[in-house]
């Protein structure tokens, strides 16, 4: 019984360890944000470079609303809470979006985008470009 205390307390201190490891936010997969709007990343390679995909749920433009391309760079992987950023070319508008944040994990274990984003329309005059970005 002596020696079996010793070995609990390691076993017990060794899972314990485990619950302390500070879990990665991993940009790969699906995303859904509050107004409903879907993106996918694939693949995030060695040097931080994605690409997928992205349907908003919000537009002013006229056309109907289409899943469109996006492209993007993230801190190298072993960063626990990367910064990153990404563009979206609208496939239905003459508009370009820029957003650029950070993936955390929740007390809850959920990753977390917090992210920040600028739109650019075009714009067909000079005098007029002050209102082309939101």
């Amino acid at each position: 019984m002596v020696q079996a205390t010793p070995l609990l307390l390691v076993l017990f201190l060794t899972l314990g360890a485990q619950g302390l490891a500070v879990k990665k936010c991993k940009m790969t997969g699906q995303w859904k944000n509050d107004l409903g709007s879907n993106m996918t990343i694939y693949e995030v390679k060695e040097n931080g470079d994605f690409t997928g995909k992205y349907l908003t749920k919000v537009s002013v433009s006229p056309e109907k609303i289409k899943e469109s391309p996006l492209v993007g760079s993230q801190q190298l992987p072993y960063v626990s809470k990367p910064t990153f950023g990404f563009t979206v070319h609208w496939d239905f508008s003459d508009s370009i979006t820029v957003f650029t944040g950070q993936c955390f994990v929740d007390n809850y274990g959920k990753e977390v985008l917090k992210t920040m984003w600028l739109l650019r329309s075009h714009s067909e005059d000079l005098e007029n470009d002050w209102k082309a970005t939101r």
